[in-house]
């Protein structure tokens, strides 16, 4: 089977973005060639140069990554090749040399994954929900699958499941980890502006942001002062891609079916993004 005809297969099975997909998703062929035959199916957060060799050693030629190959956005390649940058060179060798085809799922996962009764629910989020135990404590948009009311547990424990479920060497925590919590929100980017957030605390009485990344302005120091005002408040912050790589590792569930079994497929981690050092 063609990677092509792969790539058709697994696009067909979402829901869809709702934007143009031929011009604005980010999900386009990253690298490498789509016309050629497909020798296995390696899926990860981010095709880093371990991934990559991963995917050699497992006989795969077509890497699906969640996240962008080459550190930018929209993954330009003309502003590396023009400085010629060293690693940027390391990596697109070892693609050329083992014919690797890199396409990126991001909009297609996201736009929802058919769950029963015309249902779609994130894909990335669902898997998160499902492998924490919290797919039946969905609260206001379900198919978002980012606000649950779980039963009352605390901080603490909720960042050991987080740290044994994403496989992570370790996780931060804004605010009390022994503060009692039920009503938990997945939020966006936390890079500035927090209005919205900081009123919902308040108006949705939310106890738990579970955050892939956050500044430590705004919403950070919210909860900082709502924990040592005695209130039920906490961040648990693990970073964007330990959080949503569970989604991508899910996803071999479905490929199992998509495609046919000759074609192997497996996840590969990319790994937990940071060292942690601790007094």
């Amino acid at each position: 089977m063609k990677i092509s005809e792969i790539i058709e297969i697994i696009k067909k099975f979402y829901k869809g973005p709702s934007d143009d997909i031929g011009t604005v998703t980010r999900d386009q062929v990253l690298y490498g060639d789509i016309n050629q035959d497909c020798t296995g199916v390696v899926t990860s957060q981010w095709a880093s140069i371990n991934v990559i060799k991963r995917a050699i050693d497992l006989n795969a030629n077509l890497i699906i990554s969640h996240e962008a190959l080459f550190w930018n956005h929209e993954d330009h390649q003309d502003w590396l090749q023009n400085s010629n940058n060293r690693v940027y060179q390391y990596k697109k060798d070892l693609l050329n040399k083992h014919n690797i085809t890199v396409w990126r799922n991001h909009d297609f996962i996201h736009s929802g994954i058919p769950i029963k009764d015309g249902l779609y629910q994130d894909g990335i989020f669902y898997a998160f929900a499902q492998a924490m135990g919290w797919g039946s404590y969905l609260k206001g948009n379900i198919e978002k699958v980012r606000t649950f009311q779980i039963p009352e547990t605390t901080v603490m424990e909720i960042a050991k499941k987080m740290m044994n479920v994403l496989n992570i060497e370790g996780i931060k925590i804004i605010g009390s980890p022994n503060s009692k919590v039920k009503n938990v929100c997945i939020p966006h980017h936390i890079l500035g502006d927090a209005k919205g957030y900081i009123t919902d605390t308040e108006k949705k009485d939310i106890n738990l942001f579970v955050a892939m990344e956050v500044v430590d302005f705004t919403l950070s120091e919210y909860i900082r002062d709502a924990a040592q005002a005695g209130k039920s408040r906490a961040i648990i912050t693990a970073g964007h891609f330990n959080t949503e790589e569970i989604g991508m590792k899910y996803f071999v569930k479905h490929l199992e079916y998509l495609l046919p079994q000759e074609i192997n497929c497996n996840f590969v981690q990319s790994g937990d993004m940071y060292h942690y050092l601790v007094k």
